[in-house]
């Protein structure tokens, strides 16, 4: 990799990890990692362009049919693509499936880009890590296995220690917050070969003392009310919290967007 390179375009595909959220800015939008490597990107080389595709709650099936030929036509220095995480939440995946379509996107964006960047997407600690541990490094195992046959970058979220805590996430539970997003685009700025500018961003979180009994509680209570019941009730329904949505940013055009 080279060092301190002048990238001049880059798309990134995905679904919510790759949106933004839950990275709030005040008007509401969402900025996310990807937002704050391109704004670090175009620093670097004036009239940098960059186009954000992706859309929250979209399983590979879709980024494959809705967004990997769009981003391929573009022919932009870097893509990153991430997908399929969701896929594994489901109660029923079939991971054969997801392997062949992550496979597919792949064969179709690495010859359309300088530099395809593929990631370990990091895991929560908790419960619900442990449950579906298994069908997350299935996925890893693919996308490694992607990366070493089209020559893509792999960035290991999933190996950094503290992007497994849990005060790196939004209440939700399910997305990073606004330290965490950035943490992943120092990972991505570094691999991608660009001088560190947190050199301690897989560092873990100093220890604090964990809340009480009683915090936890309430704090479980408003996540189940909030979040987990209204996701049940999508996936019972088969809807999805991205659906009528557009793409972030459908256009690969100059950035001058948020700094961090």
């Amino acid at each position: 990799m080279q060092k301190n390179p002048t990238y001049t375009s880059l798309v990134a595909v995905g679904d919510s990890f790759t949106e933004g959220m839950s990275d709030l800015l005040p008007d509401g939008t969402y900025r996310g990692w990807a937002d704050l490597l391109a704004g670090r990107m175009a620093a670097h080389s004036p009239g940098f362009r960059y186009a954000n595709l992706a859309v929250r709650g979209k399983l590979i099936g879709q980024i494959v049919a809705e967004q990997i030929d769009v981003a391929a036509v573009m022919r932009a220095d870097v893509v990153t693509l991430v997908g399929g995480l969701n896929d594994t939440l489901r109660p029923k995946c079939d991971m054969g499936r997801v392997r062949a379509l992550l496979t597919e996107a792949v064969e179709r964006l690495a010859p359309s880009c300088e530099q395809l960047v593929l990631m370990r997407s990091p895991g929560r600690q908790g419960p619900v890590l442990e449950r579906f541990r298994p069908r997350m490094e299935e996925l890893f195992e693919c996308i490694d296995g992607l990366a070493e046959k089209h020559g893509a970058l792999v960035v290991d979220l999933y190996g950094a220690p503290s992007l497994g805590d849990p005060r790196m996430w939004d209440v939700d539970r399910l997305h990073l917050s606004g330290e965490g997003h950035r943490r992943v685009a120092e990972a991505v700025w570094q691999g991608l070969g660009y001088e560190p500018e947190d050199t301690e961003w897989r560092t873990p979180l100093p220890l604090t003392p964990p809340p009480g009994w009683a915090a936890r509680r309430v704090a479980d209570a408003r996540f189940a009310r909030q979040y987990l019941l209204p996701w049940i009730g999508r996936r019972l329904t088969g809807r999805s919290s991205g659906d009528g949505l557009p793409p972030k940013r459908p256009d690969l055009s100059p950035y001058e967007g948020p700094a961090e």
